[in-house]
């Protein structure tokens, strides 16, 4: 999915509105007017909901009769867990990095491993500087 896709997907989650529409629609088609009825607003404000998340790919319309039935589209959901999944892991693994090398400092200095005006923990001198002030 490319970036432009991607952020229109992310756009359209952000509004609650849109999102409970994508819900209804988990359970199955549903047209307009269906998707409508639990809204205090008008069908052109329902409809440029749906105009949103049918350009950002996350639901299609298509022809039954004299209806067009909205439907989820799994896969542009799929794309955007996809996205965050690997944004996960990547951070999971900085983290990860960083807890291993402040672990080394620690091991090597337990006052160096201090961060700088961060307290002293229940117990332990706090660190000082060259003329005996805290750091």
């Amino acid at each position: 999915m490319d970036e432009r896709r991607l952020d229109a997907v992310f756009m359209s989650l952000a509004d609650p509105t849109r999102r409970d529409i994508l819900a209804r629609l988990a359970e199955g088609e549903a047209t307009v007017k269906e998707l409508a009825e639990p809204y205090a607003m008008s069908m052109q404000a329902v409809s440029q909901h749906i105009r949103v998340l049918e350009q950002s790919g996350l639901i299609s319309r298509g022809r039954y009769r004299q209806t067009r039935p909205c439907r989820l589209e799994p896969a542009a959901l799929a794309a955007a867990v996809s996205w965050i999944e690997e944004s996960r892991r990547v951070w999971a693994e900085r983290m990860d990095r960083l807890e291993a090398h402040l672990a080394r400092l620690q091991e090597q200095d337990p006052a160096q491993a201090q961060a700088p005006g961060q307290e002293a923990a229940f117990g332990q001198e706090p660190a000082r500087g060259r003329e005996g002030t805290e750091r």
